[in-house]
């Protein structure tokens, strides 16, 4: 059986590096691309490698940052032009092969087992892409060669920027081996504890464990970090053409960080919601149910669904739906990569429905306000009205009927 031929493509510091474009007066300079950045408490979304060297990390405040970098620049995020670049950037990466799996908008895989009798090794795909990349975007790309996709995610984050690291069956215990557990997708800071508290420090060391006491002591996940760090990796690269064709409206997001509480998933539930009800509204339908999609930081995907009782179009119902379907079937055994919403078996708004007076007049009074706030966001920009849930949480919420 032929050996695959796995790519993983990492585009370098995607949103500072896209913003610094069309700005070279900045290009030695700290840079941070930040939410709400005329507010304190936005926080950094991307940071060019200046700044990142200064210890500017993703996910801090702003002021957090101007603490340890006060020469920051701090701008602006423009998430349409990110879009475009990145649907370009696909484009490029379809040249080589239809196996293209997007791991947010700056990630992907490719297989390219078939393409190799075309265009060369993997190693010489990857130099191809790299440079049709910078070439035709600007932009600097890491990738990973490898035989499976867990390998091939790490070359690309072996050495950044523009570089290219090949793991193969020859090298990848000695390259990879002496690299901290942490460095593997699918473990985060939680499981890394765990795993530290057993003696496992390093992929070597996963490696080295026994399968029965891993599983025994932290779960599936330990089962499944001993088969990556040996190599056995087999899921395939699934194209987007793949996925199967359902008559329903969805939203999903892979986080720049992983979910590790039902506050971060419920404040994700809201936002993605919210792109939800657009199109619900956009076409007059109501839903009877809703589908919970999530991946975990293992990249194993779990989906959820439950029917309604009564039809919901609205972002705050639908948010609470989703919570309800999570609290109830999600143990938190690893945190959570990826996060989705569904919503399907779709009626007319103007069918006939069963409910009291007090419930359609609730409804109808929603139903404009949601439309007012859209019409807001159309002309002055999505962050100009936002739930104040979304905005700040004092206190993380462990109780799914805390959000009813």
């Amino acid at each position: 059986m032929q050996e695959r031929v796995i790519l993983h493509c990492d585009l370098n510091n995607f949103y500072a590096s896209v913003e610094l474009l069309d700005k070279p007066e900045l290009a030695d300079k700290p840079v941070a691309v930040c939410g709400s950045a005329e507010e304190r408490h936005g926080i950094v979304l991307a940071k060019n490698m200046i700044a990142k060297k200064i210890g500017v990390k993703t996910a801090q405040t702003i002021w957090q940052a101007k603490q340890i970098c006060p020469e920051l620049v701090v701008l602006d995020a423009h998430y349409t032009l990110y879009q475009k670049y990145s649907e370009v950037v696909r484009n490029i990466l379809y040249r080589y092969t239809d196996l293209v799996e997007p791991f947010g908008p700056d990630e992907s895989w490719m297989d390219v087992s078939g393409s190799v009798p075309l265009f060369g090794s993997g190693e010489a795909i990857a130099y191809r892409i790299k440079e049709d990349i910078k070439a035709e975007t600007g932009l600097t790309v890491s990738i990973g060669v490898s035989f499976n996709k867990i390998f091939a995610k790490l070359g690309s984050d072996y050495k950044k920027p523009d570089a290219i690291t090949v793991f193969n069956r020859e090298n990848f215990k000695e390259m990879l081996y002496p690299l901290p557990a942490n460095s593997m997708i699918g473990v985060g800071r939680h499981t890394y504890n765990k795993l530290r508290r057993l003696g496992i420090y390093t992929i070597g060391d996963l490696a080295d464990s026994d399968i029965r006491a891993l599983r025994n002591a932290i779960g599936i996940i330990g089962e499944r970090l001993w088969y990556y760090a040996m190599g056995l990796d087999m899921s395939p690269v699934v194209a987007q053409s793949d996925m199967p064709d359902v008559k329903s409206i969805s939203r999903s997001t892979t986080t720049k960080y992983d979910l590790e509480d039902n506050t971060d998933v419920w404040k994700t539930f809201l936002l993605l919601s919210e792109s939800i009800t657009k199109q619900l509204l956009e076409n007059d339908f109501l839903a009877l149910r809703i589908t919970v999609m999530l991946r975990d930081s293992t990249l194993m995907w779990e989906t959820y669904s439950a029917s309604l009782d009564t039809p919901v179009h609205l972002s705050l119902d639908i948010a609470r739906q989703a919570m309800k379907v999570f609290y109830e079937n999600y143990d938190w055994k690893c945190p959570l990569r990826s996060v989705g919403i569904a919503v399907s078996d779709f009626m007319r708004s103007d069918e006939p429905m069963q409910m009291s007076f007090y419930d359609a007049q609730d409804r109808e009074e929603s139903t404009k306000l949601e439309k007012e706030v859209m019409k807001i966001r159309e002309r002055f920009g999505k962050q100009a009205l936002q739930k104040a849930t979304i905005i700040d949480f004092s206190e993380k919420i462990n109780d799914y009927k805390s959000f009813l």
